[in-house]
């Protein structure tokens, strides 16, 4: 039988020689919730029971990671200050030195991959600021904190847990060492573990895929996420547009995916200022600006990047950190 973690760690926990035990451990050694999950994990995986209960004894309640969950920028922020978070000085010029670092691999990527050189630092720069904060928190903390105690997504937080424990077997890694966002997220392009399992790519070819600490393969990562969602090469992404007046409202705003056609949209009123197809499939956006409304109409790609982070808001300031990157570049 397969084992999780080695058998020092489940002596480590069952003699309780743990030290800096985080505060809450214990939470979960009894939890309804968790002995289902253990349950399964031994039915449906082969996991050992007593290696899954002496980790559990070891995992934290976090309080914080379900407030964090309740108050994420996109939601509580309008664009203006959105875009001022990521749009900035710093993240532009780390971007352009990321580039710069790594234009071979970052070449390579878009040749494979079609992904713009642009868009896949720019997603590493809004996600880590490449790297450079990859998040605090214990991953297998985070997860079970959302699976177990936060009703409303537990079981996608489930689910994600679930693959953790078996990308962490598949690795060989201590599923308590690692550490990603409030929402378990991990590494340089912080992929949920279901992500990690199903997009993530070695893409330095040494046999195993590392987007903790490898920026090569979080680079072929990236651009392997977006091709398989659907990314169109040198295909727009946004279009800036103008409305006339007495534009219909109501077709602003709507599904993150495009479900209207610019000549349709045309007919609404929103027109877009770029010289596009108007068979195209769009999205018509109305975001919070510094100076008032701004007009937007999203194409695929944008889409493309919603499946990223399902926020509009995020599919621009990363659309619009790349557009920056590029042009320093330039």
């Amino acid at each position: 039988m397969r084992k999780l973690l080695l058998s020092s760690l489940f002596l480590m926990v069952t003699t309780g020689c743990g030290a800096n035990v985080p505060e809450g451990t214990g939470h979960y050694i009894d939890h309804e919730g968790a002995t289902e999950f253990i349950d399964r994990m031994v039915e449906e995986h082969e996991f050992d029971r007593d290696e899954l209960q002496a980790l559990f004894a070891e995992v934290a309640y976090k309080d914080a990671i379900i407030q964090a969950m309740e108050r994420p920028a996109e939601r509580v922020r309008p664009w203006h200050e959105y875009r001022d978070i990521f749009i900035t000085e710093q993240r532009i010029a780390q971007g352009v030195e990321f580039w710069r670092q790594h234009q071979e691999t970052l070449e390579r990527a878009e040749q494979q991959w079609g992904v713009p050189a642009e868009v896949i630092v720019a997603i590493i720069g809004v996600e880590t600021s490449y790297g450079r904060n990859k998040g605090r928190w214990r991953v297998l903390d985070a997860l079970s904190t959302l699976a177990f105690d936060y009703p409303k997504r537990s079981p996608f937080f489930t689910r994600e847990l679930e693959q953790f424990l078996i990308l962490t077997r598949e690795q060989g890694k201590d599923p308590l060492e690692l550490v990603g966002s409030y929402a378990g997220a991990m590494g340089y392009g912080q992929f949920m573990p279901s992500s990690y399992r199903h997009y993530a790519h070695d893409f330095d070819g040494d046999g195993l895929i590392d987007i903790w600490d490898n920026p090569v393969d979080a680079i072929g990562s990236v651009a392997n996420y977006f091709s398989e969602h659907g990314w169109q090469p040198n295909e727009p992404v946004v279009s800036r547009a103008t409305v006339r007046e007495g534009f219909d409202e109501s077709v602003a705003n709507q599904a993150l995916k495009p479900e209207h056609t610019l000549g349709e949209l045309a007919g609404h009123g929103f027109i877009a200022k770029q010289a596009l197809a108007p068979d195209l499939a769009a999205t018509a956006m109305v975001l919070e600006g510094k100076a008032g409304p701004e007009y937007w109409i999203g194409l695929e790609n944008f889409y493309v990047i919603t499946r990223y982070n399902h926020s509009r808001l995020y599919a621009m300031a990363v659309h619009q950190l790349g557009e920056k990157i590029r042009e320093r570049m330039e």
